[in-house]
């Protein structure tokens, strides 16, 4: 995981604004009671949440101010909040977010922000049980794995882990699965903030479902139709809801959340070899990522023919795309194109 430099000094900055410029916003209730008129808020943090709630609200969105605070490319885990996002929170009525340790700053935020009536929609809380722990396995770079034989360091992690705090993995959104279960928790929240539209956004919602239910029912055709459900990263991996829900297996360089960009000699070794001994058709990139090491892989196999194929994990989407039409489904729409091309062997 990143961490978060300066915290302290940031957050103080933080705080003194939002006490000297957005005090007078606080009592959200009465505010909306004397201007019945004006527009639903609604901040979420990143482009998934944004593009469901944007299927949900349908043609009610041009009656409300949707904000996405991360638009720009922003990684989730090195995002740091400007006082103008603090001062959108501050005056939101629904706010949507992750909820991992990259939002570290929201609960203390949220605290001092004045807005005591805002709906709040943790995804993590919302999962429960369903959220998983950051997954190291077999061959996978660690904190303490440079020079390190990679057959030993997932072993060498878990009793660390088993040692210190369990870290959630933030990806929630690559699992299709999760998307229904966010997009009925943000319908329900819509319906109760706006009670004389609770119908529009139903039946948005069960429209928008039918089209998650199809897609996820053609990501389990294409994980039931390969000869051996499994795929190499030559990356970070973010995509452990998305492999689980399918019963895909999976080698990586990096956990979904490191801060490492160089992989060991060993790490290099392990998955070169990995990808010749399985006869993988292709070793797989992540968005926001050079690929260098992927082609480094890919490059020293048995049979050096690997493709590299990017995975997209909705790491770094921008405003510009979003204006281009870029959606949820359209990114997982790809993504099952390049699982057809990456799994060994399947029969289409």
């Amino acid at each position: 995981m990143i961490r978060k430099t300066g915290k302290g000094i940031w957050f103080v900055l933080l705080l003194v604004f939002l006490l000297t410029e957005t005090a007078g916003c606080g009592n959200q209730k009465d505010y909306r009671k004397d201007n019945p008129d004006r527009k639903l808020r609604i901040v979420c943090t990143i482009f998934p949440e944004y593009d469901w709630v944007k299927q949900i609200l349908g043609r009610r969105e041009e009656e409300t101010e949707l904000t996405l605070l991360m638009k720009n490319g922003a990684d989730l885990h090195s995002y740091q909040p400007t006082v103008w996002d603090m001062r959108a929170i501050s005056e939101a009525d629904l706010f949507v977010y992750v909820g991992g340790e990259s939002d570290f700053w929201v609960e203390e935020a949220l605290e001092h922000a004045g807005n005591p009536d805002c709906r709040m929609l943790n995804l993590m809380e919302l999962l429960q049980d369903a959220a998983k722990t950051e997954e190291y396995t077999e061959g996978m770079q660690t904190v303490q794995g440079h020079g390190h034989d990679p057959k030993t360091e997932a072993e060498e992690h878990r009793t660390h882990e088993e040692e210190a705090h369990e870290e959630y993995d933030e990806h929630l959104w690559l699992s299709l699965r999760n998307a229904r279960t966010v997009c009925d928790a943000v319908t329900e929240a819509l319906g109760e903030l706006d009670a004389g539209h609770r119908d529009i956004y139903e039946q948005n919602n069960r429209a928008y479902q039918e089209k998650l239910h199809g897609l996820d029912m053609e990501y389990q055709r294409t994980a039931e139709q390969a000869s051996m459900p499994v795929l190499l990263f030559g990356d970070r991996f973010p995509f452990r809801y998305l492999m689980d829900d399918y019963g895909i297996a999976y080698y990586a360089a990096f956990a979904g959340c490191a801060a490492e960009t160089e992989a060991s000699f060993e790490t290099i070794v392990f998955l070169a070899e990995k990808a010749g001994e399985l006869n993988l058709p292709a070793v797989m990139k992540i968005d926001g990522s050079d690929g260098a090491i992927a082609r480094t892989i890919a490059g020293n196999t048995k049979t050096g023919d690997q493709k590299v194929l990017l995975l997209d994990s909705m790491q770094s989407v921008s405003e510009q795309d979003i204006e281009e039409g870029e959606s949820y489904l359209s990114v997982m729409e790809r993504n099952l194109e390049v699982l057809k091309e990456a799994l060994p062997a399947a029969d289409f």
